[in-house]
């Protein structure tokens, strides 16, 4: 049987990416991308779109059956600083949309599961330096409590009903092609917008705030290539570490200015900086490297050229 993908949430910072290059991968026609409204943009436009909520178990199954779909990919989610203005929605989004795609695959409905959990799950009490993979894991925000318990799910519903689900701990993610999502790492994108539209930034967090990140071609190829692992590479059926760089603002400003010399920052720490104290500082990915290859190809200076280049190229972007 031939791959079909559904990706619920393809409009999204990581699923508008990921659409395209599993398209690329898989044929236009094999990748239904959907999302809760139809916009009028390139995901809708370039391929199959279909409208869902992912609260609506119904619609889901509705999907999986009229196109034959294998695999899922959940992307749909409210992130760490949006979840914590509407702390109920976002429990309800983040945990209930896991439990119909689990359910449908727990049926034999679909075949495989990708998930994204997110460094959000480590909180205060949690080892800040290369952050180990089975560790203390006490998160102080929605997002992470959600995601926390999201990971303890997917490895139940592994071991009891055989569901093939498969999932990473995304650190920061930055992409020109997006816009910031209400993410607290997201001020490593905004940055890069403001420098080039304003020439100035001021941010969020704190100068010396290091959190673990990564390029989101980084991260589309991480999630690809655990997706076509085979089934017994993959040992951790909660969640995988992932990493690739950490920096502090201090450190992505002072390589902006490489670029752009006259670029100022400064710095008005808000409720987002308590979130990012109780983040890790690095993360210590030992396991995906052993078990399915993983390796990143973006650190702090090729992330920062590639940014640079493809929103000057492209400035309807910025």
């Amino acid at each position: 049987m031939s791959t079909k993908i559904l990706i619920i949430g393809a409009c999204g910072q990581i699923g508008t990416e990921l659409t395209f290059k599993l398209r690329a991968i898989y044929g236009t026609e094999n990748v239904i991308a959907s999302d809760i409204r139809k916009m009028n943009n390139e995901v809708v436009n370039s391929g199959p779109f279909e409208v869902v909520n992912a609260l609506d178990f119904n619609q889901i199954e509705h999907l999986v059956e009229v196109h034959q779909i294998t695999d899922v990919y959940l992307m749909a989610a409210l992130l760490s600083a949006t979840a914590e203005k509407n702390p109920a929605f976002a429990w309800d989004l983040n945990m209930n949309s896991l439990f119909h795609v689990l359910n449908l695959a727990k049926a034999k409905k679909i075949k495989k599961i990708f998930w994204p959990s997110s460094i959000a799950v480590f909180g205060p009490t949690t080892p800040k330096e290369n952050t180990p993979q089975y560790t203390i894991m006490e998160p102080s925000t929605v997002y992470g409590i959600s995601k926390q318990s999201g990971e303890r799910w997917c490895e139940y519903y592994y071991h009891i009903f055989g569901v093939d689900v498969r999932s990473i701990r995304y650190p920061g993610l930055i992409s020109w092609s997006t816009a910031p999502g209400g993410g607290t790492t997201d001020y490593a994108v905004d940055i890069f917008h403001k420098a080039l539209s304003q020439g100035k930034y001021e941010c969020f967090l704190s100068a010396e705030t290091r959190m673990p990140m990564m390029y989101m071609d980084d991260a589309i190829e991480a999630t690809i290539r655990i997706m076509q692992a085979e089934k017994e590479q993959i040992k951790i059926r909660s969640s995988y570490n992932l990493a690739a760089m950490s920096f502090t603002p201090n450190e992505i400003a002072a390589e902006i200015k490489k670029h752009l010399p006259e670029f100022e920052i400064t710095f008005k720490p808000d409720f987002r900086q308590q979130i990012a104290d109780s983040w890790p500082a690095s993360i210590d990915d030992t396991e995906s490297r052993k078990d399915w290859g993983w390796e990143h190809q973006f650190d702090l200076v090729k992330m920062t050229t590639s940014m640079l280049e493809n929103l000057k190229n492209n400035p309807s972007f910025i």
